[in-house]
């Protein structure tokens, strides 16, 4: 028999003598690089932008920078609140802290507006209408770090604590009393670093003691259940520090959350790759007595799959580069890489620690051979109980999907289709706001001021008109729009005077999908006034910018990328199946699946979102996010099942073989179904929405892969088609065995 080259990269890495040789390597690596490149964690930049340079918003910005610049700093957003009215002792405590700030500067505080002495009546002309709310802003330096600012919000709660009796920031504001949240820019910066650092340790905790259950429920060995965890803690271990090297040389942006979905990626797809090799490693030590040989074999059976597997993942994570949206492109690099290691981690590292542990790796529950255990004159009764078990549930698919094919592909497709059709009606929001918890600190304050102030004058929208020195009446007609609540005056440009900016306020909330509807009409309607005031080329005499301009450049640039890499992602991954399996019918096929696998993850992550946990919408974001990871993840599981079918072709009938698939992937597919279903649904644990939705939306479309797509449809469809299935491999094979017999 012809050995090949992955029964060969077995002796290579798990040989009696080599297997020391290759840990050895990965714990030299591991301790060099920890020492000498900084972790991940340690650089993570959450600064940089998401939106395109050339966007209408971000070429806005750059122009009111310039033209109309605000010297005041980075604004934090004191919010006074008391359902009672704010009275004379609530103002006093205002001007005292205002007071306290102007003697003691807090590190890095640039502007302070005299609120201290400023007389009582006259803050009464700034608080809502309502006589309940003031928002009063303190400034910092815009170079000031997030430890700075950080430090600062903690002492502005104990100078504001210091003019009070009771803390106003821990009374719920559903209390009566003072209420008082900082809010704002640096408000919303530093809570949400403050979350994604406790995300990040609660994530890693959560994540090992799930997997460390699940391996120990369905191994029983607690061994077993720790050696994946020790391959991904070697992983990460060169991962993180090569991510960190890559992002100090500054060539690549890490983010906080880019690393917390990496962290769960690594576990769930790193234990899958050694699942495969292990259940495989396992099969073999119950024919084969040396443990070295049924290495050997099990590498040579399952490296091929786990190599496809890995990389098809690297690869579609890989096209992540092609988005223009800043999210989508920072985590091509840490999404492949980690896999990409995390890959080569379970066809190194697993295998030199399977061969020094051998058989003991499995204790109490022990694989031996049929000569072994008879010298042995030991039972396993319980053993082979649960094996049979295992087998009978495996056999019964096989004979339903061989038998009944039309039967299974109808009803899966119609509970597939079903939820696929929920997607239309799914609502999206690109506010970043949403992500964060209710609960919250400065989402708090921001809910105070958009409940008790216009909801236009928490964003106006900053339209720059260059005028070439016309009288254009921009503010009366721009007043005249429906959707419009308020224009301010013009403001001159400080260097070019034809250049006038106007504040407009929306009739409605500006972070709401309605008013990021009013743009294209608004971008309309100020084209059209230029052109009446005889201003020819009117793309080039406006700009418009502010915060709902750039939620709008936001949803425009994501729907831009999925139209871009959803395709490219589902070519590049045929391709990658046509050149392994040498079957275009199977190509076809396996893709359908697992997009319409996409879909009714999508569908059902909504149902679940929408009815059960209240959301009114979900991240613009989370489309592409669920579409790249289940799409490179579930033809991870096809390929694994239909490698089983196209071995078993060369001594069985077709119906056998695909029963047989079945029966030889059920137990370890599902098995790493269930632990990166699990390792994924961890994230909903988190505060962060944004992650919670992607996180239920993942998990769901593992667990219908795992449990309907791969033991249901795809052996249905190949167990329909036939001999088709291979083609044109079937037709390759059959010239190449007419050609040895002439």
């Amino acid at each position: 028999m012809k050995k090949g080259p992955l029964h060969s990269w077995g002796s290579i890495v798990g040989g009696p003598k080599t297997r020391w040789i290759t840990l050895a390597i990965w714990v030299l690596l591991t301790v060099v690089l920890s020492f000498t490149w900084p972790a991940i964690n340690t650089v993570e930049d959450d600064s940089a932008a998401d939106i395109p340079d050339l966007a209408m918003s971000q070429q806005a910005e750059k122009l009111i920078k310039k033209e109309f610049p605000n010297d005041a700093g980075n604004p934090v957003l004191i919010v006074w609140h008391n359902d009672n009215k704010l009275n004379h002792q609530d103002f006093t405590a205002i001007q005292g802290v205002y007071m306290h700030l102007k003697e003691k500067p807090l590190s890095k505080q640039s502007t302070l507006p005299p609120f201290d002495t400023i007389p009582q009546q006259a803050l009464t002309q700034s608080v809502s209408k309502d006589g309940t709310t003031l928002i009063t802003p303190v400034f910092f330096d815009k170079n000031a770090g997030i430890e700075i600012l950080q430090n600062n919000m903690d002492e502005l709660k104990k100078v504001v604590n210091s003019t009070m009796e009771e803390d106003p920031f821990n009374r719920k504001v559903s209390d009566s009393g003072l209420h008082v949240r900082l809010s704002g820019p640096v408000g919303i910066q530093t809570d949400a670093v403050r979350l994604f650092s406790q995300a990040d340790v609660k994530l890693l905790v959560a994540t090992v003691l799930l997997v460390l259950v699940l391996l120990i429920l369905l191994y029983r060995s607690p061994l077993m259940a720790i050696l994946p965890l020790i391959v991904v803690g070697f992983a990460y271990g060169i991962i993180s520090p090569t991510l960190g090297f890559l992002a100090d040389h500054g060539w690549i942006i890490a983010d906080a959350q880019g690393v917390s979905i990496m962290t769960v990626l690594l576990f769930g797809a790193g234990t899958d790759y050694c699942l495969f090799l292990i259940s495989r490693y396992r099969e073999f030590l119950l024919h084969e007595e040396n443990k070295f040989k049924s290495l050997q074999l099990a590498i040579k059976e399952s490296g091929g799959a786990i190599s496809m597997s890995a990389l098809t993942v690297v690869i579609g994570l890989g096209t992540l580069l092609l988005a223009h949206f800043g999210s989508f492109h920072r985590f091509a690099v840490p999404f492949s890489l980690a896999v990409l290691l995390m890959g080569i981690a379970a066809l190194t590292l697993l295998p030199a620690l399977l061969a020094i542990f051998g058989r003991v790796a499995f204790f109490p529950f022990i694989p031996r051979t049929e000569e072994m255990t008879e010298e042995l004159a030991k039972k396993k009764g319980k053993s082979i109980k649960l094996r049979i078990s295992q087998g009978f549930f495996s056999k019964k698919l096989g004979r339903l999907v061989t038998r009944r094919p039309w039967t299974v592909i109808i009803t899966t497709l119609i509970l597939l289709g079903g939820l696929a059709s929920v997607v239309p009606r799914i609502q999206y929001t690109y506010d970043l706001l949403e992500s964060f918890p209710k609960d919250m600190p400065s989402r708090e304050g921001f809910d105070l001021i958009s409940d008790h102030f216009s909801p236009g004058e928490l964003a106006p929208v900053q339209i720059v008109v260059d005028t070439t020195g016309k009288d254009i009446p921009l503010k009366e007609k721009l007043e005249q729009l429906s959707f419009v609540a308020d224009v301010t005056k013009p403001m001159e440009g400080k260097y070019n005077h034809q250049l006038q900016m106007y504040e407009v306020s929306l009739a409605e909330n500006p972070f709401s999908s309605e008013a990021l509807s009013r743009i294209p009409e608004l971008r309309s309607n100020l084209k059209k006034m230029l052109a009446n005031a005889d201003i020819h080329d009117t793309e080039n005499h406006f700009w418009i910018g502010g915060e709902t301009v750039a939620l709008y450049d936001t949803k425009i640039t994501t729907e831009r990328d999925e139209s871009v890499i959803i395709p490219v992602m589902i070519c590049i991954i045929s391709l990658l199946l046509l050149l392994y399996l040498r079957s275009i019918i199977a190509m076809i096929y396996l893709i359908l699946t697992v997009v319409l696998s996409f879909f009714s993850a999508l569908g059902a992550g909504w149902l679940i979102l929408h009815f059960g946990l209240g959301a009114s919408a979900i991240s613009g974001a989370i489309p592409l996010y669920a579409f790249v990871f289940l799409v490179a993840l579930g033809e991870d599981y096809n390929i694994f099942m239909v490698s089983e079918i196209w071995k078993n072709k060369r001594t069985k009938n077709h119906l056998d073989s695909v029963a047989g698939g079945v029966v030889q992937t059920g137990s370890v597919i599902t098995s790493a179904g269930l632990i990166l279903a699990g390792t994924f649904a961890v994230l909903a644990t988190l505060p962060i929405q944004v992650l919670v939705q992607f996180g239920i939306v993942t998990a769901v479309g593992v667990l219908l892969d795992t449990f309907i797509v791969r033991p249901l449809l795809v052996p249905a469809i190949t167990a329909v088609l036939g001999r088709f299935a291979f083609w044109p491999g079937e037709l390759w094979k059959k010239k190449t065995l007419k050609q040895m017999s002439k």
